[in-house]
């Protein structure tokens, strides 16, 4: 009986997996909870103002710089946003970037100081993520889950074109209408995505904070705007073969799909079936890798790409234009 007893009392003693984990998801949400508001986006009419969209916002400046998602913000000018302590803040709108579902807005400096960002490039399938956010209008929410994807993509519009944001995070943490824009934070509490899509029971979507997403949210700041360069590519990702491989030194590649008539990679000579093994000194081997290649500076720049044809390596040289709208 005393063996029993001391067996009992000793498994007593030992930690709990489970207490682990609740330890760490409190920890997170105690961390990020105040520094993400509830926002509440309006429009006004004849009959006043009016509501036009509603999400999260994640705090990252000390004077009140909250970033959350585009379709968020809807192309209104401003509305309001509610901080977890109660406070109470009208936001103006800086900046919105349709094609990464990024946007900035701004309000008076809170009491709440802005959140850690981290480095989605470090994020391993399965590891513990916690989204915050204010899904349904249930302000403060916490949900948990794993890294179940990364490098997804979703389909967006601009203007009347199609494109798609690519390497995007997939996650069960559970996510509703009002999580856009929430957090999506690792165990350190450091956030790691802008939550942005439900696209199903148990699978989420977030824009994640990388160089590249920075880099646009300081464009935003800066210019409240993302300027673009454009190829008038449509690609999609290759494997090489080993033949091909010996004689590059590359193993993937983009292979052109389509050249858009009158565009500058059209003007530069590349064909559909080409593949693209390179700009300038970087290898592109998905749409992300040659879309970091073309924000601002690149428009009007002369661009050296070295392709794969029939073969043998070639090289052209584009010159991108300014994306529009239109294109």
């Amino acid at each position: 009986m005393a063996t029993a007893i001391s067996r009992v009392a000793g498994s007593e003693g030992s930690e709990d997996p489970l207490d682990s984990y609740s330890a760490t998801v409190v920890r997170v949400a105690e961390t990020v909870t105040p520094r993400v508001a509830a926002i509440e986006m309006t429009g006004s009419g004849r009959n006043g103002r009016f509501r036009v969209g509603a999400g999260s916002a994640v705090l990252f400046t000390s004077d009140g710089y909250l970033v959350t998602n585009a379709h968020v913000v809807a192309g209104t000018p401003g509305g309001h946003a509610v901080f977890a302590d109660g406070t109470r803040s009208q936001v103006e709108v800086v900046g919105a970037d349709p094609l990464s579902d990024l946007a900035v807005v701004h309000g008076r400096a809170p009491t709440a100081t802005p959140a850690e960002f981290g480095d989605a490039e470090s994020l391993k399938v399965g590891q513990l993520v916690i989204a915050v956010g204010n899904p349904l209008g249930l302000s403060g929410s916490v949900t948990a889950g794993v890294v179940s994807g990364l490098g997804r993509s979703i389909p967006v519009w601009s203007g009347r074109n199609r494109r798609m944001i690519e390497d995007v995070i997939q996650t069960d943490a559970a996510l509703n209408a009002g999580s856009s824009g929430g957090a999506l934070a690792d165990a350190r509490g450091r956030i790691i995505g802008i939550n942005t899509a439900v696209a199903g029971a148990g699978l989420g979507l977030a824009v994640p904070v990388n160089a590249t997403s920075r880099r646009i949210i300081a464009s935003l700041l800066r210019d409240g705007r993302v300027r673009r360069a454009y190829l008038g590519l449509v690609n999609t990702p290759i494997q090489l073969q080993a033949s091909a491989v010996v004689r590059t030194g590359h193993r993937e590649g983009l292979l052109v799909v389509e050249v858009l008539t009158g565009s500058p990679a059209d003007r530069a000579g590349l064909r559909a079936g080409d593949v693209l093994l390179s700009v300038g000194t970087t290898s592109v081997s998905n749409a992300e890798s040659l879309q970091k290649l073309l924000f601002a500076e690149a428009i009007g720049a002369p661009l050296d790409l070295a392709v794969l044809r029939d073969g043998a390596e070639l090289h052209v040289v584009a010159v991108p234009e300014e994306m529009t709208e239109k294109q």
